[in-house]
């Protein structure tokens, strides 16, 4: 049996580091799937697990240890930043703005709070207090990215010193955290007095009103004098707006029109354009017919079909859609575009992304040559782009760890391994068709990356954590860590939920995904998702995902460069 004490024991082995490892992991996984009253832990329960087997002596060297860690957080960062990057910028339009600017005074409420119960309920003369209330702050916010990130910039302040554990201030606050967000929004629904008949009716009454710019379909007999001997080019650029002319009938014959097309008195068209724009394309060209088409011989000899094609092509990658000449080349007219699950109008600006499904119009001949263009391979689709994640993160490094100098901090500012690589992997994400990079990954891909890099972190920070915890909170300051946290996660929903909901009238489910996306906290997602018909809440958190999680791991590192190292 030595052979098995040895494989628990010797620190030094590659064997006993990779059974730790898948010890801690999947019995954290496993523990975090039960469900109380409907919340649970997830994969953050590894944590938990990593504590209590560093409490009994199950661990590994520092080095591995501390290499683990890293390069779990540098991956799970990354995965975040490719998801939310081609979406970062565009969510500041829209009304997005509010939401945003709501989202970052929550932050900084998060922080105020956490300052406040430090100054009020520990002693300030002890170095350790604050970077563990640094630390319950991140647990409060149900933020790991933030735990990683002050974490990573301890390391930078206190150099050889001994480093405070941060992770038992997380691990003291992380379950009530949950908890205290999912209370809060439903205290918000009692303190605004929010009817969720009433949101219901708004909502509803929003999606009728609100064209969202989605595709719009209608044939159009030309009345108007002025259209009469001028091509599609020339109408197009008059009416300064993006169409797209599928058919034409002329003289009782049915083609697809080219840029060149010239039009007459009483032809008919049909045209796609974007929902808010078909009132003033329909006032310029011509009353709505409903006149039934038929097809000459011609037409039946070259059927014409519509179909779904997606970009698979790499060469295409980075394309915009009004310089490849679809309709003078082939014949053929794209009407709309789907990415990641959403119709967009086709505009001739519109640039292809590898995974863009495509709808194709024309002959069926010509749409199957369209369709070899773009690839239209599914399998090419499952092979995931790796190049580009290690070229991210090799660029993420090196940015990560470029020293910024700001007066008054004791050492550079530096963004580190967590905010280089996010940095670096929201702009890959929205620009790396520029440069070449094929950045689409399937969502399970995706999930697969950012989870298990998500599970090594928290695995190593509860192994490293595990041998103090104990003493640090169950004998020491623990019940505090637990209220101040609950604290912290509290009282900037009420605040900002309360007076966003009564200011600014927003949606309550609309309110609910800022929330979550504030917070990062998919339980509370699910929460708002279980009690809404309609995808507000979805958006919400969408809307302001990206900038939260941008801003959770900065002020992380700023709060522990600019007050820890004092």
């Amino acid at each position: 049996m030595d052979w098995l004490v040895k494989l628990f024991t010797d620190t030094n082995s590659v064997a006993h580091i990779a059974l730790l490892y898948s010890v801690v992991i999947a019995v954290g996984v496993f523990l975090g799937k039960i469900k109380v009253k409907g919340i649970s832990l997830g994969v953050t329960f590894v944590l938990f697990a990593g504590i209590l087997a560093g409490h009994v002596g199950f661990t590994g060297t520092l080095d591995v240890l501390n290499f683990l860690q890293d390069f779990g957080l540098i991956l799970f960062v990354f995965m975040i930043g490719l998801q939310v990057g081609p979406g970062f910028f565009e969510s500041f339009g829209k009304g997005g703005i509010r939401l945003n600017m709501l989202s970052i005074v929550m932050i900084l409420l998060n922080v105020l709070v956490m300052f406040g119960c430090y100054y009020l309920f520990f002693d300030t003369s002890d170095p350790n207090n604050l970077p563990m209330m640094t630390g319950t702050l991140y647990g409060a916010v149900t933020n790991t990215p933030g735990l990683g990130a002050a974490s990573e910039a301890l390391h930078t302040v206190f150099g050889n010193k001994p480093i405070p554990s941060i992770a038992n201030g997380y691990a003291c606050a992380y379950p009530l955290g949950v908890v205290g967000i999912i209370g809060s929004m439903i205290v918000i629904r009692f303190l605004a007095h929010v009817n969720i008949s009433d949101e219901d009716a708004e909502l509803e009454k929003k999606e009728e009103d609100n064209p969202h710019a989605k595709p719009h379909a209608m044939r159009l007999k030309i009345t108007n004098s002025y259209i009469a001997g001028r091509t599609l080019k020339e109408i197009t650029g008059f009416l300064n707006r993006d169409i797209v002319c599928t058919r034409l009938m002329h003289d009782g014959k049915l083609s697809i029109p080219k840029f060149s097309t010239q039009f007459a008195l009483g032809d008919e068209i049909q045209i796609v354009c974007a929902e808010s724009d078909a009132e003033a394309i329909q006032a310029f060209i011509g009353p709505v017919t409903e006149t039934e088409w038929k097809e000459d011989d011609e037409t039946r000899q070259q059927p014409m079909i519509s179909r779904r094609i997606v970009v698979t092509n790499t060469s295409m990658n980075g394309k915009s859609l009004g310089k490849m000449h679809f309709s003078s080349l082939y014949g053929v007219n794209v009407t709309r575009i789907s990415r990641q699950g959403m119709d967009l109008f086709a505009s001739r600006n519109h640039h292809f992304h590898i995974g863009d499904r495509i709808l194709v119009v024309g002959p069926e001949e010509n749409v199957n040559r369209v369709a070899e263009l773009m690839g239209n391979s599914e399998k090419r689709l499952n092979a995931p782009n790796i190049g580009t994640i290690f070229i991210g993160i090799l660029v993420g490094i090196l940015f990560g760890s470029l020293p910024i100098a700001i007066p008054g901090m004791p050492v550079p500012l530096k963004l580190g391994l967590a905010g280089g690589p996010l940095i670096i992997a929201i702009l890959i994400g929205r620009y790396g068709y520029r440069i070449g990079l094929v950045t689409y990954m399937t969502t399970s891909a995706n999930m697969m990356l950012r989870e298990f890099g998500l599970a090594l972190f928290l695995a190593s920070v509860g192994i490293k954590a595990g041998a103090g915890f104990w003493d640090t909170v169950v004998q020491g300051d623990g019940l505090k860590y637990v209220a101040t946290g609950f604290i912290i996660t509290v009282i900037p929903i009420l605040i900002v939920g309360t007076f966003a909901k009564l200011k600014y009238k927003f949606n309550y489910y609309t309110l609910l995904g800022m929330i979550s996306g504030t917070y990062t906290d998919p339980p509370a997602l699910a929460y708002a998702n279980s009690i809404c018909n309609s995808e507000a809440a979805a958006i919400g958190y969408s809307t302001v995902y990206p900038l939260s999680m941008f801003m959770r791991i900065l002020t992380a590192q700023i709060i522990v460069l600019f007050f820890c190292g004092v």
